[in-house]
């Protein structure tokens, strides 16, 4: 049995024992417990107005509900609901008459004791508020399950939108991050056949990393780790004695799921605009993991013939602060900080993973 066969048969199942419950206790208990001996036309009055008010029921909750007051026709649906509870309650009388059930009742009752006088119109108005009772539980129940059906509609929609914003982004990075690396290779090759070689198979194990490591929509952190190395790595290759670059690791690593290449766009970013061709300059780069908390540190100079970081961020950067605000929504923490008096940019990110 599929899912949704089995959800249908327990709301259909509830229903059953809903009616029986009712039925129970409105139109059989309640009876008995007179302790009077009542005729058998009774009952078959009892079971024709059960009958109608479940009739009545699934009328307001399938037909009248959701064609009239769900779409803001409200006039025409308690126009509709009056005429309903004029039906029930033509149908009830014209049952007591049928059965002849004022002259059977008083006579029940008189065997048991001295007359009673009981009115009509008592009879009448306990009949319509059970109508109207039936029918405003029907009302209810089925606004809530189109509320609940909304709900679980938007929800849905949202994640699909958010599905397609994430591959869209992601599309975008890496496109970016492999134009701006086939572009440092291809300065490699006018200098060194060699080394670009050996950055061509570095770039080659990155490509089978994005392409078929990264498909389900999460990676593993050793994963992630090692694609950063690799790009360090290749990174490294054009790089005279003038840059330090330091990249720091835990000393044991726990595997968990990330985003895959959420790191990538920083670490990038300060390759890009954080080397001078001319002046010492530093790359800082750790990676630190305790208590449910994974983050990422960098931090490089900064020299006055590039532009601001915060004004020049780039698809990458960019794209990844939207990744971050889709994926780790109220479980991440991102502080840039550009300090002109030590002309040193940093970027500490923060993930909750736990």
């Amino acid at each position: 049995m599929s899912l949704k066969s089995k959800s249908n048969f327990i709301t259909i199942l509830i229903h059953v024992l809903t009616w029986i419950v009712l039925g129970v206790v409105l139109f059989l208990y309640q009876p008995l417990s007179w302790n009077i001996q009542l005729p058998y036309q009774f009952w078959i009055k009892q079971v024709l107005v059960l009958s109608t008010l479940i009739v009545a029921f699934y009328i307001n909750s399938i037909i009248l509900v959701p064609n009239f007051l769900l779409k803001q026709r409200t006039g025409a649906y308690f126009l509709f609901v009056v005429v309903l509870i004029t039906v029930i309650y033509l149908l009830n009388n014209f049952t007591d008459r049928w059965l002849n059930m004022h002259q059977l009742m008083e006579t029940a009752f008189h065997k048991h004791g001295p007359p009673k006088q009981r009115r009509g119109h008592d009879f009448d108005i306990a009949m319509i508020a059970i109508i109207a009772l039936v029918l405003g539980i029907s009302t209810s129940i089925t606004a809530i399950q189109k509320w609940q059906s909304d709900i679980r509609l938007r929800a849905v929609l949202e994640q699909d939108k958010i599905s397609s914003e994430l591959s869209f982004l992601k599309a975008q990075i890496n496109p970016h991050f492999f134009f701006n690396t086939l572009n440092n290779i291809y300065a490699l090759t006018l200098v060194n056949a060699d080394t670009s070689r050996k950055a061509l198979h570095q770039l080659s194990r990155m490509m089978r990393y994005v392409l078929y490591d990264t498909q389900h929509g999460t990676a593993q952190l050793n994963q992630e780790i090692a694609f950063i190395k690799d790009y360090i790595s290749l990174m490294e290759l054009r790089l005279t004695d003038k840059v330090s670059v330091i990249f720091n690791l835990p000393v044991q690593i726990n595997d968990t799921a990330v985003a895959p290449m959420i790191f990538l766009p920083f670490v990038e970013n300060a390759f890009k605009h954080g080397i001078s061709a001319t002046l010492p300059s530093s790359i800082f780069i750790s990676i630190e993991q305790h208590a449910g908390k994974l983050e990422l540190i960098v931090k490089n100079s900064i020299f006055k013939e590039n532009t601001s970081l915060e004004e020049n961020k780039g698809i990458g950067l960019t794209n990844t602060i939207r990744r971050l605000d889709l994926l780790y929504a109220d479980r991440y923490d991102l502080l840039i900080n550009e300090d002109t008096a030590t002309n040193t940019y940093s970027v500490h990110l923060t993930l909750n993973l736990s």
